[in-house]
């Protein structure tokens, strides 16, 4: 499985990238979307965990451009703000997604990645 990392926190996005290769999961990580979609440009990622709130380019905007790019990638978005509810409203529709919030737990973030890629429907 290719992840992709983006949250503009550099600790944070740094500490889950380290900690999926850890457990044998082939990760990249950025601090910027722009960086990200540069990335993108060589070639895609299964997945995509995403900070929701970003400057310049925020996670569901950078969503719909990394899925112009790999209409396959599944997504997993993280905020420390908002609710549930208005994740849900914000990505009605959307490509197969999951939320979670900050701090986030790597063996919940682990265990959301594996649902997504065993449900056919991407329920997680």
């Amino acid at each position: 499985m290719r992840v992709l990392l983006v949250d503009d926190e550099e600790e944070l996005v740094s500490a889950l990238g380290e900690r999926l290769v850890l457990r044998d999961i082939e990760a990249e990580w950025f601090t910027t979307g722009s960086a990200a979609l540069e990335r993108a440009e060589s070639g895609c990622f299964d997945l995509a965990v995403l900070d929701m709130k970003m400057p310049k380019i925020g996670g569901l905007e950078l969503r719909e451009k990394l899925l112009a790019k790999c209409p396959d990638m599944k997504f997993i978005f993280l905020t420390g703000y908002g609710s549930e509810k208005d994740f849900t409203s914000a990505t009605a529709g959307g490509n197969t997604a999951v939320y979670l919030v900050k701090p986030v737990d790597i063996e919940l973030l682990l265990e959301k990645m594996q649902t997504l890629f065993s449900n056919p429907r991407g329920d997680a």
